[in-house]
């Protein structure tokens, strides 16, 4: 959960690099909610009679809170395989571009650090424990 808060806090932060954990986790955890948004709409029999079959209002305001994050950890993704965040527009040449897309976004990123920023896996992240606030020193 810790991972899919920072995405979010990094809300539209496109510089930098983004670990695979950081991006798939975030991933994941839009799938669940939107699936459970979803379901809630089904349940309160609201969802389907708004917008259409199949269309879940909720869903639908949720993706459109989480879009401007999600292209910017998938941006960050992309810097950490050493790609410019313009790699993004592969996924709009059907089909091969978007494997391709899936599976940049799988690779393991550069070791060391590139010209996007160090290594994400070399510093700690946000599971490793609290992070120091905004104008202290580190310890």
């Amino acid at each position: 959960m810790n991972w899919y808060l920072e995405v979010l806090q990094k809300y539209a932060v496109f510089s930098g690099r983004a670990r695979r954990k950081e991006y798939w986790l975030f991933f994941l955890f839009n799938i669940l909610i939107s699936v459970g948004l979803f379901v809630i709409e089904i349940l309160a029999g609201v969802g389907s009679k708004l917008l259409g079959v199949g269309v879940s209002l909720m869903g639908l305001l949720y993706a459109l809170a989480v879009l401007v994050p999600g292209l910017a950890v998938t941006v960050r993704r992309l810097h950490d395989t050493g790609r410019s965040g313009w790699w993004l527009l592969m996924a709009f040449i059907p089909p091969i571009g978007t494997i391709d897309l899936i599976v940049l976004l799988a690779t393991d990123g550069n070791p060391g650090a590139n010209r996007y920023g160090p290594n994400p896996k070399e510093t700690p992240g946000p599971a490793a424990g609290a992070t120091p606030a905004m104008g202290s020193a580190p310890a």
